[in-house]
């Protein structure tokens, strides 16, 4: 008897699939009172994708093949665009939270 084989892309797509479902609903059944804090940690995770982002921007490879220097250019573009999107998520994330905690305190009369 043989054993169908899932290929790793389809495996791949399902859970990338799964995920976007299970953010949006996440994201949307927050309570506003706990918008804050879970802006503070995307805010986290964009930092650590900034350092990723950074590691890969700054590979050097002294004297290599072909093959290898076209994968660290893409590496170095792909991770300069990583740098790009994280930074805009986390200093937007720090706008609407600033924004957010603007709404709590207490107006001047």
């Amino acid at each position: 008897m043989e054993h169908a084989v899932v290929s790793p892309v389809v495996f791949e797509l399902a859970i990338f699939v799964l995920a976007i479902f299970v953010g949006y609903y996440v994201v949307w059944s927050v309570t506003p009172a706990l918008h804050t804090p879970l802006m503070a940690v995307t805010n986290a995770i964009s930092s650590v994708i900034v350092v990723g982002a950074l590691i890969a921007v700054g590979v050097q490879v002294p004297e290599m093949a072909a093959d290898l220097a076209k994968m660290t250019w893409t590496s170095k573009i792909l991770g300069f665009l990583a740098l790009i999107m994280a930074s805009v998520n986390i200093f937007g994330g720090f706008l609407v939270t600033q924004r957010m905690l603007a709404m709590y305190k207490k107006k001047e009369k």
